[in-house]
């Protein structure tokens, strides 16, 4: 049987590098494309849209285009954001999503 204090010491270990990971996660930015990148978004690691651009080009499209463009960008953004999150957890966790199950609905 494990020595308790050790399973303490493992725990605390594990508590640390989740700490650390969530700061990393925070730091993290992914950029989404659409219409053959008419439109970029760039998303950070919580989730927020920090920027969108538009090519010039675009703006003679109608307004349900441009609409439709920036939430593909949006959705690729989310999406790449979803697979380095889970990849970074991965590292800490050995491929177990239970500790961060929270953080990883949050991208679906």
């Amino acid at each position: 049987m494990p020595d308790f204090t050790d399973l303490i010491s493992q725990a605390k270990k594990m508590q640390e590098k989740m700490k650390e990971t969530q700061e990393a996660l925070k730091k993290i930015e992914v950029e989404g494309i659409s219409g053959g990148n008419a439109v970029k978004v760039i998303m950070n690691g919580e989730g927020e849209l920090k920027k969108i651009t538009i090519e010039d080009v675009l703006l003679k499209e109608s307004k349900e285009i441009v609409e439709d463009l920036i939430v593909a960008a949006h959705n690729d953004a989310k999406s790449k954001l979803k697979k380095k999150t889970t990849e970074e957890i991965s590292k800490v966790t050995g491929g177990k999503k239970i500790l961060f199950e929270n953080r990883i609905k949050a991208y679906k």
